[in-house]
């Protein structure tokens, strides 16, 4: 349904270092800067782009909204959280934890303030 997702940041640097650091927690890659200076991550399929806003005005968090990331196991959903918290991310709503489903979550906000969640599938 989605072919990616675009979120803005104040500082790419500061984005790079907290994004390098969370996503290596979970088997990707370090991003990668384009010709026109967005940093675009890519992992099975999936692609995040950040960049600076085109209008020159700053970038914001989206009210409401959640960036879902899959995460193998509990470990991976643990060691996410601790390189966000490391890098610059604030941790928020609640600790990791198991929802009822079976599923692990946790939740950060990134430097620019867009709300992250890594989880696990529930068991089957």
């Amino acid at each position: 349904m989605f072919t990616h997702i675009m979120i803005g940041s104040n500082d790419l640097k500061r984005a790079r270092d907290f994004y390098d650091a969370t996503f290596a927690a979970l088997g990707g890659k370090p991003g990668e800067m384009d010709a026109k200076g967005r940093l675009i991550y890519t992992h099975e399929g999936s692609r995040l782009m950040i960049t600076t806003p085109i209008d020159g005005k700053p970038a914001t968090a989206a009210n409401g909204g959640t960036i879902g990331l899959s995460a193998v196991n509990r470990d991976h959903v643990l060691a996410w959280h601790e390189a966000g918290t490391t890098h610059g991310g604030t941790a928020i709503d609640s600790p990791p934890t198991e929802r009822p489903n079976g599923a692990f979550v946790a939740y950060l906000r990134d430097p620019d303030g867009n709300k992250l969640t890594a989880r696990t599938p529930p068991p089957k």
